[in-house]
């Protein structure tokens, strides 16, 4: 970016140095005062239509910069969305498929822990019957 500003700093310095030398060397050339005017009119116009036309050029080339940065911008805004969308669809189905997994391991436990109480409960019985059963033997 400074390249650029030192770039248009450089030539609005030879512009303006060249027009300044341009009417130093009419004024200082033995020409009629009719002559000379028209020569620093001709100048004058010669430069302002440089100047014009640096304008612009100058002018098309910022909106060429801005037209592309916001496509670009656009362009990546889009892929964004397109992004992050698809991966909160993934997070989306692996929290769903946790959840099923989760549940489940959770009826597998509570059924595990069903089948082993109820033979602890036999156990238990058993025990409790056998222990009677020898008392009174």
């Amino acid at each position: 970016m400074s390249e650029n500003k030192s770039g248009k700093g450089i030539l609005i310095g030879f512009l303006t140095g060249g027009a300044i030398g341009a009417v130093l060397a009419l004024l200082y050339a033995p020409k009629k005062g009719k002559e000379l005017r028209s020569d620093i009119k001709g100048k004058a116009d010669e430069y302002i239509g440089e100047a014009e036309k640096y304008i612009s050029e100058t002018t098309d080339k910022v909106k060429n910069i801005f037209t592309d940065g916001r496509n670009k911008s656009e362009e990546l805004i889009s892929d964004v969305k397109i992004k992050s969308g698809g991966l909160l669809k993934d997070a989306g189905n692996i929290l769903d498929e946790a959840k099923s997994k989760a549940a489940n391991t959770l009826n597998t436990g509570k059924e595990n822990i069903e089948k082993e109480s109820g033979r602890l409960k036999d156990a238990v019985k058993a025990g409790v019957d056998a222990y009677k059963s020898s008392k009174n033997a």
